[in-house]
């Protein structure tokens, strides 16, 4: 359903059942896939490829220029997964050829109202930003990550698997993977087990990703002494692993 009041460029691409409510804009070189709905007051400006089933409410603005100031016109896309929910007054930019060009977001995500997105951050799938959540430019995000309301974290920082950041923390390190942040003093506070166990790590994992939690955090390990340190538990068990490569891909030291 195309309501009377949305202009649609003749540029943009529709799939199939998408239905575009009262006063929303979709521009040129964007393409919507199936079963997408944007309520009302939408903007998607292109270059931008949205998937299957994603939501969009009132107000939101995806696809638009960054507000990085080196940006001069280039002709950089947003690219959007399958099945996220875009809440009241979303952001998301487009990247810049100062990275490769291109803003991320996976699928099954959740933007609650008022979170941004800017140029060239990833997120990768099942994450949640949780109201007034600022992505800086750059960001990357892993799967089944969670920020709690109006935390922000700094530009080219990075987030690992099933990391947890507390409501209000202000992010200058990157964020280890299955790490919380406390959101009031902004330094690491255990591993995010709850959310774990629902998503269906055994025991004997959770135990063992404590365990790399204690050798990085409570030993006073260095970070090059830590992946040394848990090298063997990594073999045994894929999630010290991934934590591991988290460790070997950090840029900017990891928070503490």
């Amino acid at each position: 359903m195309i309501h009377s009041t949305a202009v649609i460029s003749n540029k943009a691409r529709l799939g199939n059942n998408v239905t575009v409510g009262p006063f929303c804009y979709v521009g040129d070189d964007v393409v919507i896939g199936d079963d997408c709905e944007l309520l009302s007051h939408v903007v998607i400006k292109g270059p931008t490829t949205i998937g299957k089933r994603n939501r969009f409410f009132q107000f939101c603005s995806i696809g638009e220029e960054c507000q990085d100031k080196k940006y001069a016109g280039e002709k950089t896309t947003l690219e959007i997964g399958d099945d996220n929910v875009f809440r009241e007054t979303c952001t998301v930019h487009r990247g810049t050829i100062q990275d490769e060009g291109v803003t991320r977001i996976g699928s099954r995500n959740l933007l609650m109202i008022n979170a941004h997105v800017a140029h060239d951050c990833v997120i990768g799938n099942d994450c949640i930003l949780a109201n007034n959540v600022s992505l800086a430019g750059h960001v990357h995000l892993g799967d089944f990550v969670i920020f709690g309301g109006g935390s922000a974290i700094h530009q080219f920082g990075k987030v690992g698997d099933h990391a947890f950041v507390g409501a209000g923390a202000i992010v200058l390190r990157d964020v280890p993977s299955f790490v919380m942040v406390n959101g009031h003093k902004h330094v690491a506070a255990g591993i995010n087990s709850e959310g774990l166990r629902r998503r269906g790590f055994t025991s004997e994992e959770i135990m063992a990703i404590k365990r790399a939690y204690r050798v990085i955090y409570r030993d006073n390990n260095t970070i090059e002494e830590a992946i040394v340190k848990l090298a063997e538990a990594a073999e045994k068990f894929a999630a010290v692993q991934t934590l591991v490569n988290f460790l070997k891909s950090a840029e900017r030291g990891i928070i503490r």
